[in-house]
């Protein structure tokens, strides 16, 4: 984004006059992994932000289309059966979007699984997995959007990592070396992509409360809250909020970074 167009942002967001500008207004986002929790807060946000929503999902399929009925009452949005673990897939997905939205800007690498087990106990199918979900989509996506994303000169790509990719836990070996090495990927694509203006950054949540964490034992619960510094865990929104800071054009002059949104908990 050029100076000029910062400067005209910045007078939108601070102007009580203009405050009703959407960050997103006239683009159009990916999404993987959609269909519940962190995806969802970020696909509902991003709609709420003017941007245009195109979404995929794997299995769930009258979930999603749930979500395309309730998602399309706020805007322009389409959710798209896709495994983002298969190399064929993603390039087709990436070539529907385009029909049907005429652009992408955004991408956000969403898809994800955990398989936990101690590692004497852990399968190779457990680690090849964990690996393609979280992964090899994300390869897989940003090489399929790539090519629109040079022809444009910009974009944003944002990739889910996890406070795990940064300092490991016992049982989750898998699910820390992928998220690992989304970072190392995050940083390389910034580096070979910076010079079109195309910006690739990771966010890093730590414990956020889902449809996955609800049946976890209270007690356990309020341990882990307790140990973190801001004493709560974390919502799907306050991941989506850091989201769409790296999706807009408030954060145009960074990339290769790793935002942790934690509460502190790896301060």
């Amino acid at each position: 984004m050029h100076l000029r167009s910062a400067s005209r942002l910045k007078k939108c967001i601070f102007d009580p006059k203009l405050s009703a500008v959407k960050l997103l207004s006239g683009k159009t986002a990916l999404i993987t992994g959609a269909t519940r929790g962190i995806g969802k807060a970020i696909a509902e946000l991003f709609l709420q932000q003017g941007a245009d929503v195109a979404f995929s999902f794997a299995h769930s399929v009258t979930q999603a289309q749930a979500l395309e009925s309730e998602l399309k009452a706020r805007g322009k949005t389409k959710g798209y059966q896709s495994d983002a673990a298969d190399y064929e897939a993603a390039q087709s997905l990436v070539d529907g979007v385009l029909n049907d939205f005429g652009r992408i800007d955004i991408l956000v690498n969403n898809a994800g699984i955990t398989i936990d087990k101690l590692l004497m106990r852990m399968r190779e199918s457990d680690w090849d997995d964990v690996m393609a979900v979280n992964l090899k989509s994300v390869f897989n996506l940003t090489q399929a959007v790539q090519r629109t994303l040079l022809k444009q000169r910009s974009g944003s790509i944002i990739n889910m990592s996890s406070v795990i990719g940064i300092k490991g836990n016992a049982g989750q070996a898998n699910y820390a070396a992928s998220k690992a090495g989304i970072i190392g990927f995050t940083k390389s694509v910034a580096l070979e992509l910076g010079a079109r203006q195309i910006r690739c950054n990771a966010l890093a949540p730590g414990f956020i409360e889902t449809q996955m964490t609800a049946d976890l034992d209270q007690k356990a619960l309020e341990s882990w809250r307790n140990a973190i510094p801001l004493k709560r865990s974390g919502t799907p929104r306050d991941v989506a909020d850091a989201c769409l800071f790296l999706a807009s054009d408030l954060s145009a002059y960074i990339t290769g970074q790793v935002l942790s949104v934690d509460g502190g908990m790896h301060t």
